[in-house]
């Protein structure tokens, strides 16, 4: 884990304009890394910060107040698993990694998304390796473990069992026996 991060917090606005006012906000509230801040599809705008759980907190509730009713989803996740990061980075390095099985969870959303990939990975020793969240795939979500077919069944079912209770699931699969060609190349 990245160190003093255990927390994530997410807001995403319908306006990139409000979304460079609520992130200059977020970031003087409290001492929190900036994950990500870009403009996803549909011309909204998302932010993802991490720390402690109280910085994350406060930061994401100085968004909300910045937001200008541009706010269309907040989330904070406390004591999220420490792959959630590397995977949100793309850090994962799978070179080398003879995987049994594949899991993609796809969500309507990315807070759902990462809510699942939170669940999936404390559900089941799996390695949870990629979350995309909404950049090229019209705001949806989607992340990607691998494991042994047991560990990958139970953690997509979590995920999915996450994601659902927003309403914002959309498939979810488990592959046995991927083709390595299936880890390679993702958006």
């Amino acid at each position: 884990m990245i160190a003093s991060q255990s927390a994530i917090g997410m807001l995403e606005l319908s306006s990139i304009a409000a979304g460079q006012v609520a992130q200059d906000a977020m970031l003087k509230a409290s001492a929190v890394k900036l994950i990500l801040a870009r403009t996803i599809c549909s011309g909204k705008y998302l932010i993802l910060v991490g720390g402690d759980v109280a910085a994350v907190r406060a930061s994401v509730d100085a968004g909300i107040s910045a937001s200008s009713g541009f706010l269309i989803e907040e989330l904070v996740i406390p004591n999220i698993h420490e792959q959630c990061f590397p995977a949100l980075s793309g850090a994962v390095d799978l070179s080398g990694f003879n995987a049994e099985s594949l899991g993609v969870v796809e969500s309507f959303s990315a807070a759902s998304i990462l809510e699942g990939a939170d669940a999936a990975a404390k559900a089941a020793d799996v390695l949870v390796f990629r979350i995309h969240v909404a950049m090229a795939v019209g705001g949806k979500g989607y992340l990607m473990l691998t494991g042994s077919v047991a560990a990958v069944t139970a953690a997509v079912e979590a995920a999915a069992s996450a994601v659902s209770q927003r309403g914002m699931l959309v498939h979810q699969v488990v592959i046995a026996a991927p083709r390595p060609e299936l880890f390679g190349e993702f958006i």
